[in-house]
């Protein structure tokens, strides 16, 4: 058996203010490319990793928060934001190295990493790769636990999703588009609840530079099938990691089923759904993300990994799949894992 880390009592927050400019970019060169980072606060480390085709402005409403009981560390992914869109390695696994070598320019060993969307399977991946320097997960709308995925993110990566997503910087169709989004939210469809975000997207794409390191960031996860890389074969790894998975039960992109999937592949996870919200749920409720992350690192305890513990892990393997154990599809989808390793 495993020796699982135990939860320790609840400790007292120490409070401090964060200063303005504590918010704003900087910047490091890592491997001769500049990347983007906000940084604030004192205390535990907290990484926050954006979604694909957004940045660290996504969290901007959330660090000054949590910063005042942890450092945190929101970077702007390559290829995303602030941070350099060379011609480059945009996989999962390129994305976690490229964390690491940051977060040691910075000075910071291990964190607590918080995920959204394609942050998430970086943040699942990173804890892969390095498992030494992941003291717990919080994953939101997590990619990498299912293959489905929103249809216009399979249209876009395939051949000449360039041009469309050209089209849209066309006079009039950023009208078009923010009419089009507009009725499906005045249609209550699960799409329009995250029609701010969707907007915000497309202004993000600005140029062919920004454009092409999107496309190959999505084609580097998205196929015309669906999401082409998992973690959920290797999800039992995670036991004694903290792990939370927060999820809306209206996700368009990324549909609810796969919190459910990832809460029954991961030992010991702990799962909440935010009811009426969609990808965002750290933009419909602010305040009660907040409050679950503050209280889930307050009162679990970081893992501590070695070597023999993850000797111990691989050697016992993933646990036998009983019939009805888990929601439906899990079972499937962890037969075909093996084919979309991300590895």
């Amino acid at each position: 058996m495993v020796d699982v880390p135990q939860r320790r009592p609840a400790r007292a927050a120490r409070l401090r203010p964060v200063g303005d400019g504590e918010l704003e970019l900087q910047y490091r060169v890592v491997h001769g490319y500049r990347r983007a980072f906000r940084m604030a606060g004192e205390g535990p480390a907290l990484v926050l990793i954006h979604g694909i085709g957004d940045s660290s402005a996504t969290w901007a409403e959330l660090i000054p928060d949590l910063a005042r009981t942890h450092t945190v560390i929101a970077p702007d992914l390559l290829g995303h934001g602030a941070s350099d869109k060379p011609r480059a390695d945009y996989s999962v696994a390129a994305y976690a190295n490229g964390l690491r070598d940051l977060l040691s320019t910075l000075g910071v060993e291990s964190a607590t990493l918080v995920g959204h969307s394609l942050g998430g399977g970086v943040a699942m991946q990173f804890a892969y790769q390095f498992p030494e320097r992941t003291e717990r997960l919080i994953l939101v709308s997590a990619g990498g636990v299912g293959r489905e995925v929103n249809p216009a993110l399979r249209l876009v990566s395939l051949p000449g999703a360039h041009l469309a997503l050209s089209a849209l910087r066309l006079p009039g169709m950023r009208l078009h588009v923010g009419l089009a989004v507009g009725l499906m939210r005045l249609l209550d469809t699960d799409l329009g609840q995250d029609a701010p975000e969707l907007l915000t997207l497309v202004d993000a794409l600005p140029d062919d530079t920004s454009r092409n390191a999107f496309i190959r960031t999505l084609r580097a996860v998205v196929d015309w099938r669906g999401q082409v890389v998992t973690m959920l074969d290797r999800c039992y790894l995670t036991a004694g990691m903290p792990t939370l998975l927060l999820w809306g039960d209206r996700d368009s992109v990324v549909p609810v089923r796969h919190a459910h999937g990832a809460h029954a592949a991961m030992p010991g996870s702990r799962l909440e759904i935010f009811e009426g919200a969609g990808h965002f749920p750290f933009h419909s409720d602010p305040a009660r993300f907040r409050a679950l992350v503050e209280e889930f690192t307050r009162t679990t305890a970081p893992a501590d990994w070695s070597r023999d513990h993850w000797r111990a892990l691989l050697r016992e393997g993933r646990p036998a799949t009983r019939t009805g154990a888990v929601p439906e599809g899990t079972v499937t989808d962890l037969r075909e894992a093996s084919e979309r390793s991300a590895t």
